[in-house]
This record gives C-alpha cells, structure tokens and sequence, in this order.
C-alpha cells in the first residue's frame, strides 16, 4: 500500500501540468494510432526499465504477481495512466481543449494524450516510488 501510496504522489505531480498544455492536445490531435501506440509501448519501457533495472534490489521473479506480471508494475501502469484520466477529467481538458471534436473524436483523441501525458507520470511515479 506504501509503494501505490508513493506511485500516486509521483504520478500525479508529473501528469498534472501536462494535462493542462495546450500543446499536448494539440499533439495528440496530430498524432496517428500508430504513434499512439509506440508512445504506450515507451511509458510501459520505462516503467519497467526504472523499476527492475535502475534498481538492482528488485527483481521481478520474485514480486508477487498478476498472470505473470509484476504488481507494482500493474499499479505503476495503473497510477501513470489513471492520473492523467483523473486530472484531464477534474479539469475538463477534453472539452476545453477538443470541444468541438465529435465526441468519439474527442474521446480517441483524449486517449492519446493521456498516453503523452502517461510518459512523464510514469517518471514521476517510478522515481517516488524508488527514492521514498
């Protein structure tokens, strides 16, 4: 509970100013499924990269597991995107800055940022939960 707890602070003081740039809706309105889906393919990379090979005390063999994943990095993953949906929710981003997106649009473009915005929440939860 400590280590989600810690993920959480992290996450969303790094997910939180993203969610709020301009630049980065404006992004993802640009952005192809396919860049989408790389971006997702990096935030999972670095999670674990940051988890089990920064750190040379963890070892994911024997972390108790989910069909053969890491919790912690089923809760990182959780805590780097669920911040970003949580904030662009609170802030109403997706209105503010899609509102005229019809909305399934709206809501694939609103998936993509928060795959850009999940990059820097997974830094900011990895490290928390590392350094505390």
């Amino acid at each position: 509970m400590a280590d989600i707890a810690q993920q959480v602070v992290g996450g969303f003081l790094l997910a939180g100013p993203f969610v709020v740039t301009e630049e980065v809706w404006t992004l993802a309105t640009n952005m192809e499924t396919l860049n989408a889906v790389l971006t997702v393919a990096v935030v999972l990379a670095i999670g674990y990269g940051a988890l089990y090979k920064a750190d040379d005390e963890r070892n994911p063999d024997d972390e108790r597991a989910v069909a053969g994943v890491p919790v912690r990095f089923v809760s990182l993953m959780a805590v780097s995107f669920g911040s970003v949906v949580i904030l662009a929710v609170v802030f109403d981003a997706p209105e503010t800055f899609l509102g005229s997106m019809a909305p399934m649009e709206r809501f694939v473009t609103t998936l993509r940022a928060v795959s850009i915005g999940a990059m820097f929440s997974v830094v900011g939860a990895a490290t928390a939960d590392s350094v505390f």
